[in-house]
């Protein structure tokens, strides 16, 4: 189940719990050390040169630790405890460029600036762009507010530790935290704390989506209505498409202007392409429908943002609006207990509020909410660094897959059409919220599936992996060498 995202002060509740079970602090950080360094085998290779630093706190044992399950790498650990006598060697076996820093100086409890011996040797260690993976939280980050202390290390990978604490998730900590992971069993008893805000796991969709019974055909799966592509943006329309088919619904139809179908209709072979004209009545026999990828021309017809207004304020039909078409949106209510999404990146959530990208991105939660408040409660799919999954009430989910590389055009038009492809299915259709964090989550996981072999992967490559993926691969690549997160497509 999704982890929740919790506090310092939650979690050294939850530690307490453990300790008042029986299980002790040894046992804990013993099964700490075997995930840190099963990572760092994840992130080096044998023979690498890793050099741990551990300090004088749990977050410190936990990276002592994880020497001893390191045998084939050449490792140097160093415990730094005193920043006036540890940090002239420390420096020295920096000079070394060591492939993997195991960042284990300061854990979630630092609430207090650091003075200016600690700054020193953690500036030096951002200096080198040499890859930092994060014990818990990267060192000098405040794990309540997201802000350093002074200074704090930008770490490649952060390793939290049972669940994602709430400052790491706040925009000033991304260029911090680098991609966060979770280990969510480290040994304590299930975590006594709920949260509105929940960290999706690879292991949410285990089994998911359920096995097709063998008697089955493809009407039992649905059929999908898309409605994309015009001049210019054609190559939308296909890659939407092209998403919806690895999701297999039992028939997709395209709908696209008849000024570029013969631009896309030989690109697609199982997918009916049709022109679009004014008479056409979606869904009809449709139990989905799509509209946005590629609508960008200036001459659609006005009949085209009327029908969208129609369908989204009265199908019963679950409606994924996405792109362009997010603009022709009614401020309106549609019928209760049907499914309506949009997938937003923060350009298009700031033209939805009439605000701008900046203030989405300092508030990412309350854009998703007012959004959907705004959209009659919509479903919202909020792109970009660690996509938000939700509406005005109830969780936000935060996905944990993606990285940088899904920062490029197409990606989107991708995700709109598998996640229309997986929601025109009737046996995903009892689900809507989890069937989206699986497509969102998918998403993800393709790219960081294609980033394991190299990095020049295009978005054609990234229609052929989704859908394919059943665990989280085990290393994607690091963000960019100056720490800023790139947003997700």
């Amino acid at each position: 189940m999704p982890a929740p995202v919790i506090s310092v002060a939650q979690m050294r509740e939850w530690e307490k719990a453990t300790w008042a079970a029986g299980r002790t602090e040894s046992e804990v950080i013993s099964r700490v050390g075997e995930i840190v360094a099963q990572r760092v085998g994840q992130m080096t290779r044998p023979g690498d040169l890793v050099l741990i630093l551990g300090g004088k706190g749990h977050n410190g044992d936990d990276a002592r630790r994880a020497r001893e399950h390191l045998p084939d790498w050449r490792v140097y650990l160093r415990n730094v405890t005193d920043p006036v006598n540890g940090v002239s060697e420390v420096m020295t076996l920096l000079d070394q460029r060591p492939t993997l820093i195991v960042d284990g100086l300061f854990g979630i409890g630092l609430n207090r600036p650091l003075d200016e011996k600690w700054i020193a040797l953690i500036q030096r260690i951002n200096q080198l762009q040499t890859k930092v993976l994060s014990i818990d939280v990267p060192s000098g980050l405040n794990a309540d507010t997201g802000q350093p202390e002074g200074a704090a290390i930008r770490a490649a990978v952060t390793l939290t530790l049972g669940a994602p604490k709430s400052g790491m998730l706040l925009p000033s900590a991304w260029p911090y935290v680098g991609r966060l992971e979770v280990a969510p069993d480290i040994g304590l008893v299930p975590c006594p704390f709920t949260s509105e805000t929940c960290w999706t796991l690879p292991e949410d969709f285990h089994d998911y989506p359920p096995a097709r019974p063998a008697t089955t055909h493809k009407g039992d799966f649905g059929r999908l209505a898309i409605v994309a592509g015009s001049l210019g943006y054609h190559g939308a329309a296909v890659l939407a498409s092209r998403g919806a088919q690895r999701a297999q619904p039992g028939l997709i139809t395209l709908y696209t202007p008849e000024i570029v179908y013969h631009a896309i209709a030989p690109q697609l072979q199982a997918v009916m392409v049709s022109t679009w004209q004014p008479i056409i009545k979606l869904p009809g026999p449709n139990t989905a429908v799509l509209i946005g990828p590629g609508l960008a021309a200036e001459n659609l017809p006005d009949e085209m943002k009327m029908a969208t207004r129609h369908i989204w304020r009265d199908s019963l039909a679950p409606v994924v609006v996405d792109a362009s078409g997010l603009d022709w949106l009614p401020l309106a209510p549609f019928p209760k207990n049907v499914t309506r999404v949009i997938t937003p990146h923060p350009g298009e959530a700031a033209r939805l509020l009439r605000t701008s990208p900046q203030q989405v991105q300092a508030n990412r939660p309350h854009a998703l909410r007012e959004i959907s408040r705004r959209l009659g409660n919509c479903w919202v799919v909020l792109k970009g660094h660690q996509t938000l999954i939700g509406r005005s009430t109830g969780e936000i989910y935060v996905n944990s897959s993606g990285n940088p590389q899904l920062a490029q055009g197409g990606s989107g038009d991708v995700l709109a059409g598998y996640l229309a492809g997986l929601l025109a299915q009737p046996p995903l259709q009892a689900d809507p919220l989890k069937t989206i964090r699986y497509g969102v989550w998918q998403h993800g996981a393709a790219a960081d599936h294609l980033s394991l072999t190299r990095r020049n992967w295009i978005v054609e490559e990234l229609v052929q992996e989704i859908g394919s993926i059943q665990e989280a691969p085990l290393e994607p690549p690091s963000d960019s060498p100056d720490g800023q997160i790139k947003f997700n497509g």
